[in-house]
Parts: C-alpha cells; structure tokens; sequence
C-alpha cells in the first residue's frame, strides 16, 4: 500500500508526510517503522520490507524518502514499484520535483496521493534558520531533525547549518547556561570539527553526516 507526497511545495509535503506517518503508529503502536533515503537505499533491504511481517507485529510501515534524488537509486526503487503497492505493509513515498511519467507512474500504484506545487511568488521558501539551532540546543531531535530537512530543502549550504550548529555549540559551553553537560558539549564540538574534516577528505557527504550527528545528540 502506497501513500505518495510529491510536488515543489517540499516543506509542506514533508510535513504532510510526517503527520501521517505519527497518525499510522498511533493507531498501530505495534508496527515496525524503517526510513530509506536515497544514501542509505538498498535493493535487497527494500525487497524485506515489501514482503516481510514483523515478528510481533502485523505491519511495516516504510517511509520512502526522496529516492529519485539518485539515478541508480530511483531505478531500483521505480521497478520494485508494482510489488511496493501490492505489499501488505505501508509504504510512504516523499519526493520533491518529479517528471510526469514518473509522478503519474506512482500515482497510479498510490491508495492515496497528494501533490503540493508552490505558488509562483512563493518560489523561495521562507524559513528560520535559527530554529535548527534552538531545536538542538533544547536537545529536541525530532524537531532538530524536522528543521534541518526544511533548510536543506529550502536549499541552505549543510556547511552554513554546521557552522551555525558549531557556533551554538561553543556559545553554550562558554556560557554554562544550558541543558548540557560540559562533557556533553565538548564531546559535540569534537564530533563537529571531525565531521567537517572527514567531509572535506571525502569520507562522506556533509549533508548526511551532519544529519546523522543530530540524530544521535
């Protein structure tokens, strides 16, 4: 079963996304909740999802991330697409701009779809970059997560988010005004600095690197 989000509206599609993905594991508290995004997609692990039934419970409930960000990866999902909308789990599928046949492909394999266009004076989104900051600050993963995606989306540098992540970082621990522990803090600043090497050496992507980092702080 496929519950599909997509248009140039990536804010707002995000959220609609999510707040059905809450709504599913309220009402199925059970269910085994996985995410797949195009860095993280595998075949064989996708190919579980669609048929497999948790041990204890009666559902997966998969959310599709952007896959077609990636040639190879939009491939691999977009031929396993008959058997996702068959599958006995749920599958919610978030995509940003998509061309026609590709959109109207997933439509047509979609239990329900919704497609969210900006306005023509709305082409920029507005957001409040700070919010990430606050949200992280205020140990609130979910909400730091929710606001990353939406600078990211809204097409902000992830170099500009670690800087201003590092800098919330270093003005707590010379202030002593907050929730965290020094330890905690100058763990985080090391993590930091190395995150942002490592990217610069090519070990990974800064983007998802620094979203894994909040996902874990």
């Amino acid at each position: 079963m496929i519950y599909f989000f997509h248009g140039t509206d990536t804010n707002k599609a995000r959220v609609k996304a999510h707040e059905l993905i809450d709504s599913l594991l309220k009402k199925k508290p059970d269910a085994s909740f996985f995410k797949i995004d195009s860095e993280t997609f595998n075949a064989s692990q996708l190919k579980e999802y669609i048929g497999g039934i948790g041990l204890f419970s009666n559902k997966y409930i998969v959310f599709l991330d952007r896959l077609s960000e990636k040639k190879e990866v939009k491939e691999g999902f977009m031929d396993k697409l008959k058997e996702i909308g068959e599958s006995e789990n749920i599958f919610i599928i978030l995509e940003g701009k998509l061309d026609k046949v590709t959109a109207t492909k997933i439509e047509k394999r979609s239990e329900k779809f919704l497609h969210l266009e900006l306005k023509a004076e709305a082409i920029k989104p507005v957001y409040n970059a700070f919010a990430l900051a606050d949200a992280f600050a205020k140990k609130n993963k979910k909400e730091a997560w929710f606001q990353y995606r939406k600078s990211i989306d809204a097409g902000e540098a992830p170099e500009a988010l670690h800087g201003m992540i590092f800098w919330k970082v270093k003005t707590m621990l010379l202030s002593g005004m907050s929730g965290w522990g020094e330890v905690e803090l100058k763990r985080a600043m090391n993590e930091l600095v190395v995150l942002y090497h490592d990217a610069r050496r090519g070990k990974h992507e800064l983007e998802t690197g620094l979203e894994a980092f909040l996902l874990s702080n």
